[in-house]
């Protein structure tokens, strides 16, 4: 049991995760991907005249609501029943007003911002770069050099 409750190695982890991407194309013709389930929300919120416009079929992606809720469900699981050190749900900052805000706007920013990019930061590195799309690798690159930036310039400015 200690394997499941102790932190595993990277070149554990990565190789798991790696491979569960073909694994999931080969079991059921499914990309591993969240930022789509932000347009799945979208395409059932949305009045049908403009939900058309998104040409989006929410019967055959209705099984990203179960893969987010698994990974809800895993998260709880993982920092509840098989972890003696609790991590906070949310930083002491967020318990506020405006904290909800920020967390908002940037929920929407970022899928906003994940849709006009046709995916995530992980999508991108994990699924696209496992498929050799030559698109998520210029992505990938790009985030990372976005993330050096933004981390040097918070280092030498705050």
């Amino acid at each position: 049991m200690n394997f499941f409750t102790e932190t595993w190695n990277w070149y554990i982890a990565g190789p798991l995760i790696g491979l569960f991407v073909p694994a999931l194309l080969i079991a059921g013709n499914k990309l591993l991907g969240l930022s789509s389930s932000f347009e799945h929300i979208c395409s059932i919120i949305l009045p049908k005249a403009k939900a058309a416009v998104l040409n989006y079929d929410v019967r055959k992606n209705g099984w990203k609501y179960y893969f987010v809720l698994g990974i809800l469900i895993g998260g709880f699981v993982g920092n509840f029943i098989m972890n003696d050190n609790r991590v906070a749900f949310l930083p002491e900052i967020y318990h506020s007003f405006s904290g909800m805000v920020k967390l908002f706007t940037g929920g929407i920013l970022v899928g906003f911002g994940t849709r006009y990019a046709n995916g995530c930061t992980s999508g991108h590195a994990i699924t696209g770069l496992s498929l050799l799309n030559p698109a998520s690798l210029k992505s990938t690159i790009g985030f990372f050099i976005g993330g050096l930036i933004y981390t040097w310039s918070a280092i030498y400015l705050f």
